[in-house]
């Protein structure tokens, strides 16, 4: 017989009953140490008896269970998990084999065969740092997470992109998202309307400090705004105002961390799908958010505390488009046209001569144009070539419309930057109280006052 290996519980039996063999204990003291019943004990001093050590240990040890992973599963897995699905997270992993592959196996058995086989998921856990937590709202649409994400969504297959995302706080909910080449304020627009023609309207936006959202502090007052006493709001802040929305900014990035969260699991499972779908562009990209969306919602969205939702509809009787869209005041000329950049708009001649009035030009997000007055809209006549091709990024900087938008992009990056990455001069002339010029005129009139000193000596 060859040598059996006991566990520390069996060893405390095998020690228990040589003390009862020997005398030095009760049954009844022998049974309340191991915690069995005497009848067991009886039992189990009988086949102690009768077979030895071998009697403690377990009938099953050794054998396969009835439940193991059959080995065909196994290597398919190994296989699938190796080359279709490489680099996927475990759980993500889990849920696309049983949808795409008919492989039913849970998430802790995936994780077992794999660690086994030597095969990590790319997805490493840190320990999470001290922080106070921030409960979520307690109904939904109450408030959403607004950012935007850089990262090659679509790997080597296109371009970089940014996707534009919103998220409810109470529930997860992801209520919409936008690629764009640049993180744009029409990208937000979108995204808005999105939201706008789904749940509805959120009470509050909780975002960062971006100048899309908000204008430099830097940025010297112009004369309109001395007057009016504050700055002039952007353009996503003009919509919040009008849509009656409040605006909350973010002082870090773990602030606003359920959002960051959203785009730690997308840049994970987005492009993983996105690779499986073959898709290289950002029109097939936007086209595959949709579906994306409604299974991501059905896979993770929480139940809110309270389960009414407070999402305001639409205002009754507003076009979204005089909303979601591009706004700016302009002074029409004595031939009744209207500049944008290099847009020229010729208004139809209806019977009103509206030479040096001040109207509103709304640009869409597609590039097409409506002039307003007075809250009335005019026609009017494209003199231009449309085009969707609008920067709509930081200041809001027009490009060429027969420019493609990823070569305009490429030169006001080389503008900015030189060819050693570093940043140049600025692109514009200093203004005259610029601390440059500031400290230009003192040295002058420093040296001005020395020459003087030195004539009156």
């Amino acid at each position: 017989m060859g040598a059996i290996t006991l566990t520390p519980q069996e060893q405390n039996r095998l020690l228990v009953l040589n003390a009862l063999q020997q005398c030095r204990c009760t049954m009844a003291e022998a049974a309340q140490v191991l915690g069995l019943s005497p009848r067991q004990l009886r039992r189990l001093r009988a086949a102690y008896q009768a077979r030895g050590a071998a009697a403690l240990v377990h009938g099953n040890r050794g054998r396969p269970s009835s439940r193991r992973t059959p080995a065909q599963t196994r290597d398919r897995l190994l296989h699938l998990a190796r080359a279709k699905y490489a680099g996927v997270n475990f759980q993500h992993l889990t849920e696309l084999l049983a949808e795409h592959d008919q492989v039913l196996l849970s998430r802790p058995t995936v994780h077992r065969i794999l660690r086994a086989a030597g095969v990590s998921s790319p997805r490493t856990r840190r320990p999470p740092a001290h922080r106070t937590r921030r409960d979520r709202m307690p109904q939904e649409g109450m408030l959403a997470q607004f950012d935007g994400s850089h990262h090659p969504w679509l790997e080597d297959r296109g371009p970089a992109l940014v996707l534009h995302a919103g998220i409810d706080d109470a529930t997860g909910k992801i209520i919409g998202a936008y690629f764009d080449e640049e993180e744009t304020t029409a990208g937000y627009f979108r995204v808005f309307r999105q939201a706008a023609d789904g749940p509805g309207l959120p009470l509050a936006a909780y975002t960062d400090q971006h100048s899309i959202f908000v204008g430099s502090r830097r940025r010297p007052l112009t004369l309109e705004e001395q007057l009016q006493g504050q700055r002039a709001p952007t353009q996503l802040g003009r919509v919040f105002q009008e849509l009656g929305i409040q605006w909350i900014p973010a002082s870090s990035p773990q602030a606003k961390g359920r959002i960051e969260r959203l785009f730690g699991a997308l840049q994970d499972r987005l492009v993983t799908e996105l690779r499986m779908a073959g898709i290289g562009e950002k029109e097939a990209a936007n086209a595959f958010l949709p579906g994306f969306i409604v299974r991501y919602n059905a896979r993770f969205a929480k139940p809110a505390a309270y389960p009414e939702p407070v999402y305001r509809p639409w205002p009754a009787g507003v076009d979204p488009d005089t909303i979601c869209c591009f706004k700016y005041l302009r002074t029409v000329a004595n031939d009744h046209t209207v500049t944008l950049g290099p847009d020229l708009v010729q208004i139809v001649p209806n019977g009103r001569s509206y030479a040096k009035a001040r109207v509103e030009i709304h640009e869409h997000v597609d590039g097409t144009m409506a002039v307003f007055y007075q809250g009335h809209q005019l026609s009017i006549k494209r003199l231009t070539t449309p085009t969707a091709a609008r920067v709509g990024a930081r200041r809001g900087t027009r490009v060429n419309p027969s420019q493609p938008l990823a070569v305009a992009l490429a030169e006001r990056r080389t503008r900015r930057l030189g060819r050693t990455g570093q940043r140049t001069a600025p692109l514009t002339k200093p203004r005259a109280d610029h601390p440059w010029r500031r400290y230009d005129q003192e040295q002058r009139l420093k040296a001005a006052r020395r020459r003087t000193k030195s004539l009156i000596t």
